[in-house]
């Protein structure tokens, strides 16, 4: 049976404005992955070093999680539609800046800019629904706003791998220039203005001190895969974090008209759902940029087989959301939300024993799994994390879950990106130049080395790469793996429902 039109003041509109907000959440969540299968042909073209290379992909995900909830709050007096117009302005633009970028350092900070949009765009996706769409067309309207943001992140690397062999890496940021114009274009026509009734405040100390924490955190780590644990700027850097993050919680916890109200932590679920809304992406996606470094730089595959690899988890976790959503929706969260960290877990301990003599379809069973766990929470986050706390601070609710699951994608490629190095450093420790050789295959440029070696010691060197790489990537996964596991018991404590517990029947 077909939806019938929405019962709003707009109704001429039709679906125009769900196709305005779709569309945008699309190329902003697609844009988190779509990068990771055209990492190698970057790396070469723009001669990047490993720490360069995890910051194309990280600093969109660090930006769009920093700025989402303060951007969110400032749109309620500036106005949702108008702040989600801006934020495709500026996502185009920048988009259009990282595909013409001469240099590592200028699509970086494009790549940042782009972030910013992204984050404006996001922020207010659930309130202009919420404007256009009544009654049962809005929880149509929504049920296609999930299934958009589940088969996103998934379909990054096939999208990124059909652009960058077809064309060149610079298209997987060219495409988004003529659909952000048309998304303006249509946004402009179909979108309804939404305002907060009543003067708004900003709480832009705690916007400032949430940004400098998870930025300083997730540099920290990456900082740490060069010069250690101990270095001075490694400590400086995550004491800094520390130190923002309990400013962020001060301030929170002594203002009016807060962020984020803390209180909603206690006593209830939505602690939980955000634990689970942060492991979700970084065990779930956070590995599959050093799959697709494996994948081409060692096994040779072309982007777009490398993309296809993929698609256990792309096409899982689109089938399950789509067709599953209204049954997940009937079941408790807590289950939901624990039973796919349990899949997520699961599907990456499935990788561990990748080596040298590994092929591409040792990984499909564990990312088979994968899709499932995430096309089981993908629906479900946003919706427990609003129905976990009182009506009006809904919105609250699922703007902190949505940073959340992008702030966890940023950390997650920083942790796994630390072990992935230092596994590879290992397998290869003691060998000529082992230094040199395990940054750049950790950097995808496995090839460049194999063709700078002499000719008699390439043969036992594509072999030791194979291992190293292999064997490193199936160590990722095992961390990634342990972390859904124990995230799984950890959400299951944390959403447990004490005075339906303690009802005796």
């Amino acid at each position: 049976m077909q939806a019938r039109a929405p019962d709003s003041a707009d109704s001429h509109a039709g679906w125009a404005p769900l196709l305005a907000i779709c569309l945008g959440t699309f190329m902003l969540l697609i844009d988190v992955t779509i990068v990771n299968v055209a990492l190698p042909q970057m790396a070469v073209d723009l001669h990047t070093s490993f720490a360069s290379l995890q910051w194309v992909v990280d600093i969109y995900a660090l930006t769009l999680a920093a700025l989402l909830m303060v951007i969110g709050s400032a749109s309620d007096g500036v106005g949702r539609r108008r702040t989600y117009i801006a934020g495709l302005v500026v996502f185009t633009l920048a988009s259009l800046v990282c595909g013409l970028a001469p240099s590592e350092d200028v699509l970086v900070a494009a790549r940042a800019v782009q972030g910013a949009g992204a984050a404006a765009m996001f922020a207010t996706t659930i309130a202009l629904i919420n404007v256009a769409y009544t009654g049962r067309a809005r929880g149509v309207a929504f049920g296609i706003w999930g299934a958009t943001n589940g088969a996103a992140a998934a379909a990054g690397p096939i999208v990124g791998g059909l652009l960058t062999q077809g064309l060149s890496w610079r298209w997987v940021f060219f495409v988004n220039v003529p659909i952000g114009v048309a998304t303006v274009v249509t946004g402009r026509r179909s979108l309804r203005e939404s305002l907060r009734e009543g003067p708004v405040r900003v709480d832009w100390p705690a916007g400032v001190a949430f940004t400098v924490a998870a930025g300083s955190a997730t540099y920290g780590l990456l900082h740490a895969q060069s010069d250690g644990w101990t270095s001075p700027v490694t400590l400086s850097l995550l004491a800094l974090a520390v130190a923002a993050l309990i400013g962020f919680v001060v301030r929170e916890g002594h203002t009016h008209d807060p962020m984020f109200d803390l209180a909603l932590l206690r006593g209830g679920p939505l602690a939980g759902v955000l634990v689970a809304a942060t492991l979700y992406t970084a065990v779930a996606f956070a590995a599959l940029i050093y799959t697709s470094i494996w994948l081409q730089t060692i096994l040779g595959l072309s982007p777009v087989a490398a993309g296809l690899v993929t698609l256990p988890l792309s096409a899982l976790s689109f089938v399950v959301a789509a067709a599953g959503g209204r049954v997940l929706h009937d079941i408790p969260a807590r289950l939901v939300l624990v039973g796919g960290l349990l899949l997520l877990g699961v599907g990456d301990l499935l990788e561990i024993g990748l080596g040298g003599g590994s092929s591409w379809a040792r990984l499909l069973p564990g990312l088979a799994i994968l899709g499932i766990g995430v096309g089981a929470m993908s629906p479900v986050l946003a919706s427990a994390a609003m129905s976990s706390v009182p009506t009006e601070r809904g919105g609250m609710a699922a703007g902190a879950v949505n940073t959340a699951r992008q702030l966890g994608f940023a950390l997650g490629i920083a942790i796994l990106g630390g072990v992935f190095v230092s596994r590879i450093g290992d397998h290869l420790a003691g060998g000529p130049g082992h230094g040199r050789l395990a940054d750049a295959a950790a950097g995808g440029g496995a090839q460049a080395a194999l063709a700078a070696a002499p000719p008699a010691a390439r043969t036992h060197l594509d072999a030791s790469l194979h291992v190293a790489v292999g064997s490193a990537l199936g160590s990722t996964f095992a961390v990634a793996g342990i972390a859904g596991l124990a995230g799984a018991a950890l959400v299951w404590i944390m959403m447990r429902d004490p005075s339906r517990e303690s009802a005796a029947p």
